[in-house]
């Protein structure tokens, strides 16, 4: 059997492979993206639930649009429009199965094999993943503390049938790094001139517990913004929906049509659902309790990582999110600590499948959202005990 390029070279799922092996009670696992499930707001989903069938019937079941229930899609624009100033309407929203169907459909309408996208690097695994299935050209961009590198980001642009620019500006995944208020408005004086789209990723924007919200670069001021969002991390992951934002209204009539060859419309089911419970609860007030378990979540490891590890590691201090990126400084590459670090039954995700440039790096992401904090302390300090007992002249 012979299958297609475009299969064979997209890389499989890090992450799931991981958690494959992740799934003993046994071992402590800092490597999905995961929510705490103790977050999910179950009762208030369920009422939500009972209400969609009882008020809608046999439509909840029933085939549906492909640009999504139109009540929901006007309580993401009203929200947007609110919080954000984006001045948009439900026909510039388009509800998609998660944020990683939005990712294809983008890649999908806008890339032939070989074109350019420019991504952050480290970049989200995942958008590599599915852009990898369009055959496109990586322009990576190095990523740093504030935000894109805007000597490379500049050389970047100047690269054949570049398409769009790929970002995660708020607490970005893998690093849990955000853009600052600076380093935003340089990229977009630097992209305004340019024919090509920035998509801003933004699953983690309302989770901030340090510091004040920032607009994003581009939605609002350029007819090339596309801005994702998504219910996964504030209400529910299981019910895998995400949207789409906007005002380009050749570009979106692309992506429905393309999302329609897809699926023909996201589980309608869970928009009614999503929709009963956003309207019958105070959204905002829930979102608090994630970000002050967040808050809390995050100090417990940063604490752990400042108390037990030695000197020559640096990581990130995150301001939201879900994430702390780990840089080892000794020599050794961050394959061979997991490997190490299996052993005694701890799991994260090494830093190599954020790369496309990249391989044997010596960084790796650490998630602290789905632990308790014995486990979260637990797990660091076996992780800890690996660096500390591994003499340098053996890396």
């Amino acid at each position: 059997m012979q299958y297609s390029n475009r299969v064979l070279n997209t890389p499989s799922s890090f992450i799931r492979n991981i958690l494959k092996v992740t799934d003993s009670p046994e071992v402590i696992s800092f490597a999905g993206g995961l929510p705490n499930p103790i977050s999910f707001p179950v009762a208030k989903l369920q009422e939500g639930i009972n209400r969609a069938i009882e008020l809608n019937g046999s439509k909840v079941f029933q085939y549906s649009s492909t640009a999504g229930y139109l009540p929901l899609r006007q309580y993401i624009a009203d929200k947007y429009n609110r919080t954000h100033n984006l001045d948009i309407s439900p026909n510039d929203v388009l509800l998609t199965t998660g944020s990683q169907q939005a990712l294809s459909l983008i890649a999908q309408v806008t890339i032939n094999s070989g074109d350019g996208i420019i991504i952050e690097e480290p970049g989200y695994l995942g958008a590599i993943q599915s852009f990898s299935m369009s055959e496109p050209t990586f322009y990576p961009v190095a990523l740093e503390q504030d935000g894109l590198n805007l000597e490379e980001l500049e050389s970047a642009l100047k690269q054949p049938n570049v398409k769009f620019i790929y970002t995660v500006p708020n607490f970005q995944n893998p690093t849990g790094l955000t853009y600052t208020a600076e380093r935003r408005e340089e990229v977009y004086n630097m992209i305004k001139d340019h024919d090509v789209i920035l998509v801003e990723d933004d699953p983690y924007g309302e989770l901030r517990f340090e510091g004040e919200h920032l607009p994003y670069i581009a939605a609002g001021k350029s007819d090339n913004s596309v801005v994702l969002g998504s219910f996964s991390k504030t209400v529910t992951p299981g019910m895998r929906l995400g949207f789409i934002i906007s005002k380009n209204r050749e570009l979106m009539e692309h992506l429905e049509t393309a999302k329609q060859a897809s699926d023909l419309h996201t589980n309608i089911f869970s928009q009614y659902a999503i929709y009963e419970y956003l309207t019958h609860n105070e959204y905002m007030e829930h979102v608090h309790t994630i970000i002050d378990l967040h808050r809390e979540q995050s100090k417990i490891m940063l604490d752990a990582l400042n108390e037990y590890f030695p000197k020559d590691v640096s990581f990130t201090v995150p301001q939201g999110g879900m994430f702390i990126w780990v840089t080892l400084n000794n020599g050794m590459t961050a394959l061979e600590f997991f490997n190490k670090a299996m052993e005694v039954d701890v799991a994260f995700v090494p830093g190599d499948p954020f790369y496309t440039s990249k391989t044997n790096v010596n960084t790796l992401r650490l998630n602290y959202t789905n632990s308790s904090p014995e486990v979260l302390v637990e797990g660091i300090k076996r992780l800890a005990n690996i660096l500390v007992a591994t003499p340098k002249a053996t890396l």
